[in-house]
């Protein structure tokens, strides 16, 4: 499987956890190393575009493809898995304890999750600390330009 992540280039090279686990995220406390990917590009976009204005327009932001082959463990969840608040704004406590307790278990690397953003896609949390993890790789990191007209 491909997915896809949209990174500041600086910090493109290397797939880290470390970035989630300094500020926290809707899955993840502070301290929790997860890695937030996006099953199409266009998710990938919408989910970095969400916490810019035309003010702070990102011009340094890449793509990246990045490989999990299809015997990484994986654990799926549905709308019906998650807590009725799991999309509200800001991100509640609910939501970042499945990402803590699925990072905590370590049972599976990989998380495919709904995505508040789009409805009817899905994040990809990769677990960089599952002995799995080795296996997946970036395969390709290009420029990518974010359209003006989404800032308006």
């Amino acid at each position: 499987m491909e997915v896809f992540r949209l990174s500041r280039e600086k910090f493109a090279s290397i797939l880290s956890g470390k970035g989630a686990a300094i500020r926290g995220a809707r899955w993840n406390s502070i301290g929790v190393e997860l890695i937030y990917s996006a099953s199409n590009r266009s998710l990938a976009m919408a989910e970095v575009a969400v916490h810019f204005s035309l003010a702070t327009f990102p011009i340094d932001y890449v793509m990246m493809t990045i490989f999990i082959p299809d015997e990484i463990s994986l654990q799926k969840l549905s709308l019906s898995d998650l807590p009725t608040d799991w999309n509200a704004f800001p991100h509640p406590s609910s939501t970042q304890n499945i990402g803590d307790k699925f990072v905590s278990e370590n049972k599976y690397c990989v998380l495919q999750i709904p995505s508040v953003v789009t409805q009817g896609d899905y994040n990809i949390l990769i677990n960089p600390n599952h002995p799995e993890f080795s296996k997946i790789k970036i395969i390709k990191t290009e420029k990518f330009p974010f359209d003006k007209r989404i800032f308006r």
